[in-house]
Parts: structure tokens; sequence; C-alpha cells
């Protein structure tokens, strides 16, 4: 042990020592390359860090070689140097591929910044997204359909990119979708993922647009094994068919001149179809519904009559229409309740139940 410690130091302390040391100096290109190094190993972290790193480090290999076959020439330093600089080559090739690889389209990245940024929503989730549509943008020309009543199948989930998209039904105008909104969400909330069907609206493209679309196996697939994502398409869905029944609001208050509250079940008797022959049969319907309860009211209607009237009573008018542009607020359900016709009333009470959907659609 003692040898072989005395070894080790006799060639670590007493090694051979340089005889003389040189007179001159390196080239150029070995301080060259030893300050490229130097600018290297300052790089930070990073993607940017690591262009910076690689680079430097890269360029400063090249000096070696440079240096070792001209100045110093020695086999062993052209060698080592040429490795080293084909390793910094390759790792920025790499580093360049998957830059390439993870950039998204102009529309998918601004499609990133207008709706999902402002849920925060984490850029490997919404790369996991797009990477279902195939990150393919499509397009549609002006008057060409998106789907067909009646004819297309509901086999995918859309989202509108840009232009403008009309919605209608049996040749009736419903509504418009703008960018960013689904363009068949009520389709796909309406079918179980094992179901099937068809399109009941007719979807036109007024304008040039753009939209992403995503196969109906293939997404729900995604949201059967993310469950960040199936939470997100969740909210994003139920916003998208609330904005849709509200423009539909909209367009009934644009032809009443009441804004009406979708919520209320009592909406279908204020937009039922009216019987142009209901008038008597209506108010007889009510006699008899109303029975024995009517007898005060009438015997009170009866000494009304007896006294001579001074002046007849002022009429329960309606309240003129606002002009369109003039939004009024939302009235409760008993403002709205009393607005509701005679006949739909008796109607309803003489079945003993409200209807719980329309059996026809009203024009609008």
């Amino acid at each position: 042990m003692s040898s072989n410690g005395s070894l080790e130091g006799q060639l670590l302390w007493h090694g051979p020592l340089c005889i003389a040391w040189r007179q001159d100096l390196e080239g150029a290109v070995f301080h060259l390359a030893n300050c490229f190094l130097l600018l290297g190993f300052m790089g930070g972290s990073g993607v940017y860090g690591c262009f910076y790193l690689l680079g430097f480090l890269g360029t400063g290999y090249l000096c070696c070689v440079l240096w070792g076959w001209f100045g110093a020439c020695g086999l062993d330093i052209v060698l080592w140097s040429v490795l080293l600089a084909t390793a910094c080559v390759l790792q920025l090739a790499h580093l360049v591929y998957r830059l390439r690889e993870d950039t998204l389209p102009e529309e998918l990245e601004l499609l990133y910044k207008t709706l999902c940024l402002p849920l925060q929503v984490p850029l490997p989730a919404y790369k996991e997204i797009v990477h279902c549509c195939e990150r393919q943008v499509l397009a549609l020309a002006t008057e060409q359909t998106y789907a067909v009543e009646g004819e297309t199948p509901i086999d995918r989930l859309s989202l509108l990119l840009s232009g403008r998209v009309r919605v209608s039904q049996d040749g009736q105008f419903l509504h418009y979708i703008f960018p960013y909104q689904f363009m068949d969400s009520p389709e796909w909330e309406s079918l179980r993922p094992s179901e099937e069907g068809v399109f009941q609206v007719t979807l036109t493209a007024e304008t040039e647009c753009s939209y992403i679309s995503w196969p109906r196996k293939n997404l729900h697939l995604l949201l059967t094994k993310e469950r960040y994502i199936s939470r997100l398409f969740s909210v994003l869905l139920g916003y998208d068919i609330s904005e849709k029944l509200y423009a539909l609001n909209d367009k009934l208050f644009a032809k009443f001149g009441l804004r009406f509250d979708i919520r209320l079940p009592s909406l279908y008797h204020v937009l039922g179809p009216a019987a142009p022959d209901a008038g008597p049969e209506s108010e007889k319907d009510d006699e008899e519904v109303r029975g024995p309860a009517a007898s005060p009211p009438q015997a009170l209607h009866t000494s009304v009559q007896q006294t001579p009237p001074s002046s007849p009573p002022p009429l329960v008018t309606s309240s003129p229409a606002p002009p369109p542009w003039v939004r009024m607020s939302r009235p409760d359900s008993g403002v709205l309740a009393s607005r509701i016709p005679l006949r739909s009333y008796s109607e309803v009470k003489s079945r003993g139940q409200a209807p719980l959907a329309p059996t026809q659609t009203p024009e609008l």
C-alpha cells in the first residue's frame, strides 16, 4: 500500500516537468476557438438557450479542427474536435425538427390565443385536441353547404374559424354562426356515442369560411381518455348552445316586440298557433272549466250592469311595441303568464297539464 501511494504521489507531484516553455503563442484560430467555447458555456436554459449554447460550441469546435490541422498538426486534436462539432450540429438539427413539428398553423395559433388561453388551457392539452383533428384547416366556399337537412349524417364536430354560416330549416332562416363557435353543437349533444342521426337543419356558408373538424369516434375516444379535455368540451359546448338559444330569443324579440324568457315553459302558449274559429269555443271551454267558481264574479258582473254607466271604462291595451333597436328587460314569469291567450289557458286547464314541447313550430 505504501509503495503504491508513493508511486501515485511521484506521478502526481513529481512528474516530468516542462524543460522550457514555448516562447511563441498559438495562432489566432486557437484563441478564436476558445472565445467561442467561452461564449457557448455562458448560454442559458430553454429552447433559445439551447440554440445559443449549441451554436457557439459547434463554431468553437470547428475552429479547433482548423487549429489542429494547420497549427498543432495533431491528428488526435483534429479527430476529437470533429467529433464534438458533429455532436453539436446533430443536436441543433434535432432541436429544429422538434420545433417545426410542434409549430401550429397560424389559424390554430390564433384559436388558442382567442378561445383557450383566456381559460388557461395548458398548451400540451391544446396540442392533443388539435392532434385529434390532424391539424387540418378545412374551407367552405360561398353558398357551399356544410350540412343538408335530413341527409347529412352527424359524424363529426366542427368549429368555425373565419367567415359566417347561415342556419335554416325548411327554407326558413334561424340564426347565424360566427367565428369561434361550434357549427353542430346541438347535434353533437343530441346523440349518444353509440347512436346515429342526421342533421335537422341546413348550414350554408354566406362567405368564404374556414373551420376545423373532429371525427366523432376519435373525439369520443379522446374525451374518454382525458378527463380534463372532456370537462373543457362540456363547458365550451354548453356555452355555445346557450348562445344559439339566445340568438333565437332575439329573433322572437324582433317579431313580437317583447323579449321572452326562453326558460319559461309557458312560452309555448304565447307562440302556439292560434285557430281562426276558436273564439266562441274557447269561451265555452272556460265556462265549463270554471264551474261553480265562476258564479260570484257573474253576480258581481250583473250588479255592475244594472248601474247606469257614466263613462265607458278604459280598455286595457298593450303597450306599443318598441322599435327594433330598443332592448327591453326580460319580464318575470308572472308578467309573461298574464299575456298568455285565453284559449291556450283553457286548453291547458282542460288537459290537466302543460305540454312539454310544441306540436307545431311557429314561423318566426
